[in-house]
């Protein structure tokens, strides 16, 4: 089965994993550090880490399995899930692929060194309704080929 695994801290998306778990029979992992109310869906499991740095990050790694959906804004948890063979999605709808990660990382680490060197950078943009709609829109796509890819590798 497909499991759903949600960076959750600071996820706006939360309710909408959860709609799209129900609908198609999946269970998602709230993965966070505290905070997060528990869901009453039986299908929407929280996990509480401890508070180390990437203790989220580092649960998700310990148990995402191939086919498997991440929901992050972390763009090295998300190069991890890559190379597990799970898929990985922005709660603003951008997937991660084997073909965008590599610019991905290279941009995160050049505007790190450039807010090192003292410049102020600019933060991602606010969450938007079309941001909303957009990561609707593609995890529904990202469930349906996950699930199809899953039955693809199942034995007969």
């Amino acid at each position: 089965m497909v499991k759903i695994y949600v960076d959750a801290d600071a996820c706006p998306v939360k309710n909408e994993i959860e709609r799209i778990a129900t609908r198609h029979n999946l269970v998602a992992y709230m993965v966070c550090n505290g905070g997060i109310r528990p869901s009453r869906n039986p299908l929407v499991k929280l996990v509480i880490v401890n508070n180390t740095i990437d203790a989220a990050d580092e649960w998700i790694i310990d148990h995402i399995e191939k086919t498997d959906i991440c929901v992050t804004n972390d763009i090295p948890l998300a190069e991890h899930c890559l190379k597990k063979g799970a898929l990985a999605i922005k709660a603003n709808g951008t997937k991660f692929t084997d073909d965008n990660i590599g610019i991905a990382i290279a941009t995160r680490e050049m505007m790190g060194k450039i807010r090192e060197l003292g410049e102020v950078t600019s933060g991602p943009p606010p969450f938007s309704k079309e941001d909303r709609s957009k990561f609707l829109n593609y995890m529904e796509t990202i469930v349906r080929s996950a699930k199809k890819q899953r039955n693809q590798k199942a034995p007969s």
